[in-house]
């Protein structure tokens, strides 16, 4: 049965298949006029009613077969907006296919939304689906979504250009994304543009002239790339985040732009999602960790395959700090810090931080250990995406599954070596994980040492000792990194 404590959508008696968009995006009021179709089956017997999650839209009509249905906004709820109630008019029995329509607007948008925020869904990961959509927007501005584009024209009456996408390959609803604005592209790969502002979009380019590697690596280590296109959407600096993992369409921050590629494994870590998360994704988000942590693991197997092990056990040291600092911030007894949380009542947002990115990392890294090493572990990754892919899953099915390959494919003696693994421990206690990972600190020294120095030549104010040659071998990476606490 599905749990989703983030939602209020009626998952365990409808499930939405297909959704089709209509957006008229409106820059003068900074509204969205939204029509959409969502494609729904009852699960069960008896169903009268499909309740949909929504925040800060303005619903105008529902209907089934053209005729109007009666609905109702719940109070919003500070943490989860506002259940939408529409009632079907009549009892549908299980395995019944329908077409609901909803006509609304958003609200002014000024943040980062929820996809509840930009159309009535049920926004839950537990839920993929496909994706149709048809955006009119003023010209001569562009749209792009996490979808493949299929045609565009212009209405020369109304002086705007529409765009059609298709999303064939299902995803959750937080996946859903748009973006409009004044964006040109540059081709960067076989299946890749960079999209952004005319001014710096060479520069850009640049920038993200290695996307086409990342992703073949990500292939080798894993299943064929299913989304056809990965396409880089470098966005105004008030995005408040690195990335994100849209498919076909990476969302990322212009801060990327160094001039040096040294921030470019962001990419790599969005490219990772590509598998983890949007192709195997959480059942809800106190399974968080199974897209996060297991994105960051794979994005270091890139790094390590592209710039060699030491640059990804660097990274890895990196990791850990931030780790560190996240588990003192929140505090080590406190549940949020446990790698699957309890979210009853919680705003998943409010549980963000580096645990469920690291912990992981330090897990797998343990249990490859455990297992024999690399040789063993990375055919279970492959198989993992094999057995999972498009299906949402819990942390017990990721679990049993680890223990039924490794008893197949590599027999009792093996799956018994899981059993030392303190389980408990690392998956449901509070605070830093159970056993400390030891790293390969080549570069970190060299980076701590450098750092030493300053600090002396600083006490001292003697800075004369000091020149480029210091930092010539560094990697991209130790140049962005080089004080370590």
């Amino acid at each position: 049965m599905v749990y989703d404590p983030s939602t209020f959508s009626n998952v365990t008696e409808v499930r939405t298949t297909h959704i089709d968009v209509n957006f008229n995006v409106n820059f003068e009021t900074r509204i969205i006029d939204g029509n959409i179709t969502l494609k729904l089956i009852t699960l069960v017997d008896d169903v009268k009613k499909v309740i949909l999650d929504t925040r800060y839209l303005n619903v105008r009509s529902a209907s089934l077969s053209g005729e109007k249905l009666k609905y109702n906004v719940a109070p919003r709820n500070e943490k989860f907006g506002s259940a939408l109630h529409i009632e079907l008019g009549k009892s549908l029995p299980a395995n019944t296919e329908f077409s609901l329509n909803v006509d609304y607007t958003t609200s002014e948008q000024g943040t980062a939304i929820h996809a509840r925020s930009l159309l009535p869904c049920q926004d839950t990961p537990a839920i993929k689906l496909t994706y149709s959509a048809e955006v009119e927007v003023p010209q001569p501005l562009r749209a792009l979504m996490s979808a493949i584009r299929i045609d565009e024209g212009e209405n020369t009456e109304r002086g705007t250009r529409i765009y059609k996408f298709e999303q064939n390959t299902k995803i959750p609803s937080y996946l859903i994304a748009l973006a409009v604005g004044n964006l040109v592209g540059k081709e960067i790969g076989p299946r890749s543009t960079v999209w952004t502002e005319p001014e710096v979009v060479d520069d850009a380019a640049w920038e993200f002239a290695d996307t086409e590697k990342f992703i073949a690596t990500g292939e080798e280590l894993l299943t064929p790339y299913e989304w056809k296109r990965y396409d880089v959407l470098v966005l105004p600096s008030s995005f408040p985040y690195g990335g994100m993992e849209n498919p076909c369409l990476t969302f990322v921050t212009p801060t990327l732009l160094a001039g040096d590629r040294s921030l470019v494994d962001v990419v790599a870590h969005e490219i990772s999602h590509s598998w983890m998360g949007n192709l195997v994704t959480t059942t809800n988000w106190e399974h968080f960790w199974l897209n996060e942590g297991w994105t960051v693991f794979i994005e270091r197997k890139i790094a390590g395959r592209l710039h060699g092990e030491k640059e990804s056990e660097f990274d890895a040291i990196i990791g850990l700090q931030s780790l560190e600092r996240d588990v003192k911030l929140f505090g080590e007894t406190n549940a949020l810090t446990a790698l699957v949380p309890n979210l009853q009542g919680v705003d998943p947002d409010d549980s963000f931080s580096s645990v469920p990115y690291g912990i992981l990392c330090y897990l797998n890294r343990y249990r490859m250990k455990v297992i024999g090493g690399p040789e063993y572990f990375e055919p279970y990754m492959k198989a993992h995406v094999q057995e999972f892919a498009g299906k949402s899953i819990t942390t017990d099915d990721w679990k049993n599954f680890l223990y039924s390959f490794v008893e197949k494919n590599f027999g009792t003696e093996k799956k018994a070596s899981l059993d030392t693994i303190q389980w408990e421990s690392w998956l449901h206690s509070p605070g830093m994980p159970p056993v400390k990972n030891e790293f390969d600190q080549t570069l970190a020294k060299a980076c701590d040492n450098l750092a030493q120095r300053w600090n002396s030549a600083r006490n001292n104010e003697n800075f004369d000792e000091f020149s480029p040659a210091d930092i010539e071998n560094f990697t991209p990476g130790q140049k962005s990194k080089t004080s370590l606490p």
